[in-house]
């Protein structure tokens, strides 16, 4: 009989007790008759030397895979027992008749299969022996010999034996050894890699699911169960189910298993272990491999499992009371549950009743009824009810059903995870419905294309109503303004006239008491006098402006608007000279310059005045010398004002060809490239353009950003003179000449551009300006009037004062900016913290009303930004911009003629300057009043108010504000820390306590490689510690969504009662699953 480990090859004696290792002396070989001989162990070769003897047992040792304790036991033995034990072994290995080899197992289980008689009982005892020692040995031999039974085709052999079984055998423990076999070889990872790759291997083993032998079904279901934790398995054992459907000849793959969870007669009446077998099988199947994180996937299985009526069974086998069995009916039902809350959630609902026909129906409406796919959901309707209610119908609605799931499980990628009944792939198809979609959805979103321009359109027409209504109502707030302040001026003049003539009253009366003689030295008439000549004679103030005319001012000096001042009108006296740069820039003396043959380009030049050439080098210099000298022809040629095309001359020949009109242009070619660029964009012709300028834009043709473009591009003095000379040839200018030449012909076209875009962009300035200045007034008066920042300076100086005891402290005051010096101070036990987070913790429990700071000063976040000097600029420009508006407006009006046919300058402009002004006046109000607050705020802190700005005075206040929120979020954070410090110290200590627990209770379990990794996941499987942790977690977010009374009555422990890691744990470390279910390693196919 073959041996065992520790019973063969001399191995026995190595594991014995006592201090001292047991002598080796015998072996045990075949007595060549079936029984078993015990001969003297000899060494037939001299021992080598140490080191080398080391190195082949180290050799042996690692072969036999054993523990580490074994391992140690192995290498202290001594050096003539270790070459004994190598010695052996390897005359084990080189007799090719040992039992050490597989090759002995396979012959014997080939002559098996050859006999066709049907075996006696002494038979099939002796060949399970047979077949048991094949599983021992598989179990216990070397790596090499696991290795050479794979080379031999071992596994083939295996499955061949189970196809080619008599019913006897499949009966007998012959079929429970083979099974076991596979079991033992799928506990190595090469022979477990083996069986997953064999195309077969799967679905033979699970055709043994049709015995009667209780032990050889538990055996299958095992394999099966632990095959569905591997990657890639669990697909495999889905085929097999579906293999075994048709080796059976049954309706349903799983009809099988709920038919022996529901047998309760002979020799099934209290066979607990299958009913568990069969429901650890059920688990796995439906929670792990594609199932794991597919909701769908998980209902799909289920459902095959209860519409074979398996939620009766699971009532009924609660009543047999068995803890193992109860962990495994309790998981069913939690993942049940689970699942189907999820399914809930996804409709907004608290429970979807999938057995109601009608429940499920008004769900799906609900999902659909408002979507695209709910006139497909009509019609798909319409058709079921024109499917066949007769002969094959129930095929259609089959057909319905497998076409659905396929559709509701299949991948992106195609890849089914489940048997798939049709080979399509959906995706394609859809692609192709998609098409048909998109072609309507093109057309669709030309629609919408047009529909946005319309709406652009409207947009724009509504904008320009907007600022129409804009400003009417800014026109009907000035004219409120200026009637108020008329009725305030009527009043002033009414008082003052009666104060007027009270004094004329006196002053006649003096006069008349004069002129007659009656004045005397009395008090009374000296009183009157006195009244008079202090009072004085007040005149009668000027009557007030009519509404909208303001009194012109002082003319501007030159240049102030950016351009000469404007000729006077002809025949006006006493008009003043031109400007300056007019002046300067004629000629002081008549210069011989010859007449070009034809206009030339510019030369872009900046001419020196007269005045500015005596005592200078240009005072000797007579260009008049150089002229005579040059070759004028030629110079003309080159530096025409016509454009011509290198196309027009080709090696000196002209061409006969058409030739393109010549274009004049006068200015410079950068800048006349950009000018043309410019135009580009703006999509307007020179007369749309003069159009809008003359009517100051009431079209909105030109935007903002463009009139600033356009304002570089102004006909400059030497431009126009140009233009004039070559006045003749206007049709014959290229783009940006004629541009230029036509923007030329308006009148103070400059002046009209640049009050064009002030007015544009006078709203945004005064945007941009009006919340500065609102926020300086918001924050002065909020710090001004702060309870709870007084409490705090209060605070602070307390803490002060403490802390500087001494020459430092006594203080009455500080300044504002050492409240960003708090947070400088750290404590002296805590590093992190400072003293602000000390005043914030204490502000939280002394004086809460405090803690709240910042809600009581919001603004001056926004005050510290604003810097008041260039505030104060801003609003001048905005002023000098109105003062050139006014100028520009009474230079217009003094023009002689008619305005030009389209021209609203002053109509325009005058109404946006009445409005203007006013919101003007009232910015330049607050403006002042915002500064009076802030002086008093900084005076009321005892800061300089010369020296304080809101960007410093506000800063200050707004760094500590900031500094004052983060503190507070750093004690948030340092409490939470203390928190999870607090549970990582609880749950270290349960763990080094686990492991004090685990190291005692693994004193009494068996060692050594017997106990394989995969007899440990089929354990865990078995006893449902592989579901622990699954268990844990739905259980837990069970009770934080459900009442506790809705929970399942049987809950689940997840230790094995002695505090030490479950049996699920310690096998999915050692086959390389992770907690959760996860597979480790996705390469190799290993567990």
């Amino acid at each position: 009989m073959p041996r065992k480990r520790g019973g063969g090859g001399g191995l026995c004696g190595c594991f014995g007790g006592g201090d001292e290792p047991p002598s080796i002396t015998f072996g045990i070989v075949d007595g060549g008759d079936g029984g078993m001989l015990l001969h003297p162990m000899e060494v037939a070769e001299p021992m080598p030397p140490l080191d080398e003897l080391n190195i082949k047992f180290a050799e042996l040792v690692d072969e036999l895979d054993l523990t580490a304790e074994h391992r140690e036991r192995m290498f202290d033995l001594p050096p003539e027992k270790k070459w004994q034990i190598y010695c052996s072994k390897k005359r084990e290995q080189e007799d090719p008749n040992s039992l050490a080899w597989p090759v002995y197992y396979l012959d014997k289980m080939k002559v098996v299969m050859e006999d066709i008689i049907t075996p006696t009982e002494e038979e099939i005892e002796n060949r399970t022996k047979l077949v048991d020692s094949l599983k021992t040995a598989l179990r216990t031999q070397p790596m090499r010999f696991v290795i050479r039974f794979l080379d031999l085709d071992g596994l083939s052999v295996l499955l061949d034996f189970l196809e080619r079984m008599d019913y006897e055998t499949m009966e007998s423990p012959i079929h429970t050894a083979c099974i076991g076999c596979i079991k033992a070889l799928m506990n190595n990872s090469l022979g477990r890699a083996n069986v997953l790759a064999h195309p077969t291997a799967i679905n033979t083993i699970a055709q043994s699911l049709s015995t009667e032998n209780v032990k050889t079904k538990i055996a299958v279901l095992e394999i099966l169960g632990g095959v569905c934790l591997v990657p890639g398995g669990h697909k495999k054992v889905l085929d097999s189910m579906c293999h075994y459907q048709n080796y059976s000849s049954e309706r349903t793959r799983f009809q099988r298993l709920v038919h022996d969870l529901d047998r309760s007669t002979g020799r099934y009446r209290e066979e607990v272990n299958l009913k568990t077998a069969v429901m650890s099988f059920i688990n796995a199947v439906i929670k792990y491999g594609a199932g794991e994180d597919n909701l769908e996937f998980r209902i799909h299985l289920r459902y095959e499992f209860l519409m074979l009526g398996i939620q009766p069974v699971i009532d009924k086998m609660r009543s047999l009371e068995n803890a193992t069995l109860d962990r495994h009916l309790d998981f069913f039902q939690l993942v049940r549950n689970e699942d189907e809350r999820e399914l809930a959630k996804r409709f907004d609902m608290v429970h979807v009743d999938v057995r109601s026909a009608n429940s499920m129906f008004d769900v799906i409406k609900k999902k659909i009824a408002h979507t695209q796919a709910y006139p497909n959901f009509l019609s798909l309707l319409q058709h079921f009810l024109l499917l066949p209610n007769k002969g094959s119908s129930i095929y259609h609605w089959s057909l319905v059903d497998r076409l659905v799931q396929q559709i509701v499980l299949q991948y992106e990628d195609g890849m089914d995870p489940d048997v798939s009944p049709f080979d399509i792939n959906f995706k394609d198809v859809i692609e192709k419905v998609i098409n048909q979609d998109i072609i309507r959805q093109r057309k669709a979103e030309e629609k919408e294309k047009e529909c946005e321009e319309l709406k652009k359109e409207l947009e724009r027409k509504e904008r320009e109503l907007d600022n129409k209504n804009q400003e009417k109502e800014d026109a009907m707030s000035a004219l409120n303004a200026v009637q108020e302040k008329y009725e305030r001026q009527a009043i002033e003049l009414q008082e003052a006239k009666r104060i007027s003539d009270h004094f004329q009253a006196q002053l006649a009366e003096v006069k008349a008491m004069l002129s007659s003689g009656k004045f005397t030295n009395s008090s009374t008439d000296d009183e009157k006098v006195m009244n008079v000549m202090k009072g004085g004679i007040v005149p009668p103030p000027p009557a007030p402006l009519p509404p909208g005319n303001v009194a012109p001012p002082p003319p501007p000096p030159p240049g102030v608007f950016g351009g000469p001042p404007p000729p006077p009108p002809p025949g006006v006296p006493g008009a003043p000279p031109p400007p300056g740069g007019m002046l300067l820039g004629m000629p002081g003396k008549k210069r011989n310059i010859p007449k070009p043959s034809n206009p030339l380009k510019s030369f872009n030049w900046s001419k020196l005045p007269e005045t500015q050439v005596k005592d200078t080098i240009w005072h000797d210099i007579d260009d008049a010398k150089v002229l005579k000298i040059m070759d004028l022809t030629d110079f003309d040629k080159e530096f025409s004002a016509y454009q011509r095309s290198q196309a027009d001359e080709e090696d000196g020949y002209v061409s006969f060809k058409s030739k393109k009109p010549k274009e004049l242009s006068v200015i410079d070619g950068r800048r006349a490239q950009n000018c043309v660029i410019l135009l580009s964009k703006l999509k307007l012709t020179n007369k749309e353009i003069s159009a809008a300028v003359l009517n100051m834009d009431q079209g909105e043709d030109l935007p903002r950003d463009m009139l600033e473009q356009l304002l570089k591009y102004v006909p400059t003095t030497e431009e126009t003179s140009l233009f004039k000379e070559h006045d003749s040839a206007i049709d014959s200018m290229a783009r940006a000449d004629r541009f230029l030449y036509d923007m030329s012909k308006i009148s103070h076209y400059e002046q009209r551009l640049k009050c064009l875009y002030f007015k544009k962009k006078f709203q945004e300035r005064m945007n941009d300006c009006k919340p500065k200045v609102e926020a300086v007034l918001k924050a002065s008066k909020e710090v001004y009037s702060s309870k709870k920042l007084r409490r705090l300076l209060e605070i602070v100086l307390a803490f002060g004062n403490y802390m500087n005891r001494g020459a430092r402290g006594n203080a009455s005051g500080f300044k504002v900016s050492s409240l960003n010096k708090i947070m400088d101070t750290k404590s002296s036990v805590h590093r992190q913290l400072t003293l602000l987070h000390y005043l914030l913790e204490m502000l939280e429990k002394k004086f809460p009303e405090v803690y709240s700071l910042e809600d009581e000063i919001p603004s001056v976040h926004e005050a510290a930004r604003v810097n008041l000097q260039e505030l104060e600029k801003d609003i001048g420009q905005i002023k000098l911009g109105l003062k050139d508006i006014e100028k520009e407006l009474e230079f217009q009006k003094n023009q002689a003629g008619p305005p030009k046919k389209g021209d609203k300058f002053i109509q325009v402009m005058s109404d946006f300057k009445t409005i203007a002004s006013v919101s003007f006046s009232r910015l330049t109000d607050q403006l002042a009043q915002a500064k009076e607050k802030f002086v008093k705020s900084v005076k009321l802190f005892g800061e300089d108010t010369q020296k304080s700005t809101p960007e410093e005075f506000f800063g200050t206040f707004n760094e500590f504000l900031q500094s004052f929120s983060e503190a507070k979020v750093d004690i948030e954070n340092f409490r939470k820390q203390r928190e999870m410090e607090e549970k990582r110290a609880k749950i270290e200590a349960e763990r080094l306590a686990n492991q004090k627990k685990k190291k005692k209770g693994k004193g009494g379990q068996p060692g050594g490689p017997n106990n394989g990794e995969f007899d440990d996941l089929i354990s865990a499987l078995r006893t449902g510690d592989v579901f622990n942790d699954d268990m844990t977690k739905m259980q837990k977010k069970r009770k934080k969504s459900v009442p506790q009374k809705n929970l399942v009555q049987r809950q689940t422990n997840g230790s094995n009662g002695n505090g030490r890691k479950s049996t699920a744990e310690m096998s999915r470390e050692r086959v390389g699953l992770k907690p959760g279910g996860a597979v480790r390693d996705t390469r190799t196919g290993a567990f």
